[in-house]
């Protein structure tokens, strides 16, 4: 008998990978909380000598970051429903896509230290901390693909098919967290 699409159970490296973010979602949901916080107990926000972040770059980053949840979810879709079909090249293609985020996103980081420091005020406290999670969080996410991309060459097995459903997930989640971060540390732009 075999089993069909819908009936069949998600493995439990999958619900790992589900705790985990969930876990992930208190952080950056404490973090936010933080920011509106001091920026509703602040009468200026962000303070005087430090100008409104610029939204142009974030905004167009961020829909790129968003855009690599396209190939992951193929490379899911296809393990889920134990396909012949693409699971390394959509992974490398997000993996390029990430890595140029990344680093991008880490020169703007390093500018702003420039212009401002966490230690100075509240603002920049909770600003560089926010940021820092959430690229620490897209770093991980690129080294678990790489990981993945390194267990893959070697053929596919039912741990590597959970494997990149988890990794999936994983950046489901963390391309969500990039829109909020996002939208919370452009609202004063707006």
């Amino acid at each position: 008998m075999t089993t069909s699409f819908a009936s069949r159970a998600r493995p439990n490296g999958w619900y790992g990978m589900l705790v985990l973010v969930a876990t992930e979602s208190a952080v950056f949901g404490a973090l936010i909380a933080t920011y509106v916080y001091l920026r509703f107990g602040s009468v200026d926000w962000p303070p005087a000598g430090i100008a409104p972040p610029s939204a142009t770059a974030p905004i167009v980053l961020t829909a790129v970051l968003v855009t690599t949840s396209l190939p992951l979810a193929l490379a899911a879709r296809t393990a889920w429903r134990r396909t012949a079909g693409p699971f390394l090249a959509p992974v490398a293609l997000a993996v390029a896509v990430q890595a140029g985020y990344l680093a991008f996103q880490v020169h703007l980081y390093a500018d702003d230290l420039s212009r401002f420091s966490p230690k100075d005020t509240a603002y920049g406290s909770i600003y560089f901390t926010l940021l820092a999670v959430h690229h620490a969080h897209v770093a991980v996410g690129i080294l678990a693909e790489l990981w993945l991309i390194g267990r893959l060459r070697r053929g596919m097995s039912e741990y590597r098919r959970t494997a990149v459903m988890a990794v999936a997930l994983y950046w489901h989640f963390v391309n969500l967290a990039a829109i909020a971060v996002t939208t919370v540390l452009l609202s004063p732009s707006w």
